[in-house]
């Protein structure tokens, strides 16, 4: 969900969970000087060197579930990222600095870095009724988070937005 320097990295192993398409889809990202390091008793199905050497396709790989993996991914990479929080002038705040910021999920307050409770329920309730669903934050945490994983809609972050600069036009502190 950001821009990642791959060469910085000797080998990059990451499960797509569902953040960049259905389960089961793994990507390995390996420098060509690296895949001769197998170790024996690597089965040859999981030894870099054999799939690269065969396209990737050294056993019959989830073609339907790359597919998805490849839409998401360019979804992701020509989409920006809710502005809205850092636009609201200190009415919606997000706890994470910019640096180590989410995509997919973006975790918020209402008022300040630790919540305005009462405003936060109305947003919550207003939501609701909108049927913006499964914002509420564990209850460890508080705040209100908005998780964009591949099943939600542009339409449906656009109605988040919408909704949010509503609210804060209507509750400006």
């Amino acid at each position: 969900s950001t821009p990642v320097d791959v060469s910085k990295f000797d080998v990059i192993f990451a499960g797509t969970q569902k953040n960049v398409g259905s389960a089961a889809v793994t990507m390995v990202i390996v420098p060509d000087n690296l895949l001769e390091f197998a170790l024996r008793e690597c089965p040859s199905v999981l030894e870099y060197k054999v799939q690269a050497g065969n396209s990737s396709l050294y056993n019959r790989p989830l073609c339907f579930s790359i597919y998805i993996m490849g839409l998401v991914l360019e979804w992701i990479k020509n989409s920006g990222g809710a502005t809205i929080i850092d636009n609201s002038q200190g009415f919606y705040v997000c706890p994470v600095e910019p640096p180590n910021r989410s995509k997919m999920n973006i975790p918020f307050c209402i008022g300040n870095v630790k919540g305005d409770d009462a405003l936060e329920k109305r947003f919550l309730e207003k939501a609701l009724e909108l049927i913006i669903l499964s914002l509420k934050r564990h209850r460890s945490v508080g705040g209100i988070q908005a998780s964009q994983y591949n099943a939600v809609m542009i339409e449906d972050v656009q109605k988040l937005a919408t909704f949010m600069k509503n609210f804060w036009e209507m509750h400006q502190l």
